[in-house]
């Protein structure tokens, strides 16, 4: 069965950008993504800047942003096949 790989803050942020979201803002650090859709819809992901991310932060990342880009997209970057 595969598992979640051990993925940083940043390997998060920059898989999240690769569908078309875009860093607007951090906090701290916490950094918000948004899409902005074709009929104006805003999709919006916060994600930690942690240096290596706990196993249930990134299935609720995971999680969070399967709501917005398929589960199958999504599952090639989060899960390794060991």
């Amino acid at each position: 069965m595969p598992s979640f790989r051990r993925l940083s803050g940043s390997d998060v942020i920059r898989i999240i950008e690769g569908f078309g979201f875009a860093v607007v803002s951090q906090r701290g650090s916490h950094v918000k993504l948004r899409r902005v859709l074709a009929d104006g819809r805003q999709q919006t992901l916060h994600v930690p800047n942690h240096r290596e991310l706990d196993t249930g932060t990134c299935r609720a990342i995971f999680r969070q942003a399967s709501a917005f880009i398929l589960e199958s997209e999504l599952a090639l970057h989060f899960y390794t096949d060991r």
